[in-house]
């Protein structure tokens, strides 16, 4: 149970890094108005709370939510982009999800 609730940590964090720095990106690269960035840096400093409640050390947890943020990018370019990922992309993403689960998960 302990590591579904980190991984539900890892994927809501990541969804609010990933969605905060849209909302900034569409502001300042696409011209959307200033709430796109208020609400992107709420969303962002929220994203920065997040991790705290991580069963690991600092360093641990964000080791291995880099792994989880390249996977979550993907699939948002994917999702939101509609840009599909390509073999190199899903390999990337394969290996940086090894690193996570040894990282976070491996018995010690």
């Amino acid at each position: 149970m302990e590591v579904l609730k980190s991984a539900g940590y890892f994927i809501l964090a990541g969804l609010f890094e990933i969605g905060g720095g849209y909302l900034i990106w569409l502001w300042l690269r696409e011209g959307k108005g200033i709430s796109y960035a208020v609400w992107g840096a709420i969303i962002l400093v929220l994203y920065g709370v997040i991790p705290t409640l991580q069963p690991a050390s600092f360093g641990r947890v964000y080791a291995a939510y880099g792994g989880v943020f390249i996977v979550l990018s993907i699939l948002w370019g994917w999702g939101i982009d509609k840009i599909p990922p390509d073999r190199f992309d899903i390999i990337g993403g394969l290996i940086s999800l090894a690193g996570v689960l040894i990282i976070m998960y491996w018995p010690r």
